[in-house]
């Protein structure tokens, strides 16, 4: 996937309390109410450097449905401005999932037992449909949104079997099947912990964990603030020099 161009489960109790599940074992894990609005900012998109996109993000938990919304823009409006919404039950099915840029629009939605995207273009008035044999619990993985790769990472903190304590945590890697809507695609990819580790961000040393994100194509490293509800800080994506900087 390039950054720009092409850039399950009880999700509302991870994304709101990944720090007690990351902490402790699953039996000892205490019950919490969520609160409404889990995560809101912005992050921004560096490549060779400089600043091509900012992202600006919330997620929030609804009835019971988790609510992800992220809207891109370019520096300096170079391009149309991407929205999307992510829609999931308590339990990490999809309720929903849609994306438009001004000139085109998808919806991804279960279809019985599997999920079916459909896409309208500004030449086509009548959308085209691609069916995808994934269950309603595959992850959306989409292009350009990296709030969908913190709600990926708090995904696999909460599900991976671990041992040790908090400071010397080892997690087993997770494979994921993943729905890439804008590629039109579906994929398999690996969440593996690698450890606390210290890096400069903004030229202020942090010490922060970092989580790997690999595909096929593609080898992503993540970094989540695990004092502070595990929110995602920042990402490298070495091959494509760029980063991506929460602000």
């Amino acid at each position: 996937m390039s950054l720009m161009v092409r850039m399950r489960w009880g999700i509302v109790v991870v994304l709101a309390f990944a720090a007690a599940l990351y902490g402790g074992d699953k039996k000892d894990k205490p019950k919490v109410e969520a609160s409404p609005m889990v995560d809101s900012g912005s992050f921004g998109v560096f490549v060779k450097g400089q600043r091509v996109a900012t992202e600006t993000f919330s997620v929030q938990q609804d009835n019971g449905v988790s609510i992800v919304k992220s809207q891109l823009k370019e520096v300096g409006g170079s391009g149309p401005d991407q929205k999307s919404e992510l829609q999931m039950t308590s339990s990490g099915e999809l309720v929903r999932y849609e994306w438009s840029d001004g000139t085109g629009s998808l919806v991804v939605m279960p279809d019985g037992e599997f999920l079916r995207e459909k896409i309208t273009t500004a030449a086509s008035a009548k959308p085209a449909e691609q069916p995808f044999l994934m269950p309603s619990a595959t992850a959306i993985l989409d292009n350009n949104f990296f709030v969908h790769r913190e709600v990926l990472a708090w995904h696999y903190l909460g599900a991976a079997p671990c041992s040790g304590d908090a400071a010397r945590r080892q997690c087993q890697p997770l494979d994921f099947g993943v729905l890439v809507p804008q590629d039109r695609t579906s994929m398999r990819v690996r969440v593996e912990l690698v450890g606390r580790e210290k890096i400069t961000i903004r030229g202020t040393e942090r010490e922060l964990l970092r989580l790997n994100l690999k595909g096929d194509e593609f080898s992503w490293a993540f970094w989540l603030d695990d004092q502070d509800h595990f929110k995602l800080i920042r990402v490298l994506i070495a091959d494509a020099n760029a980063e991506v900087v929460r602000d």
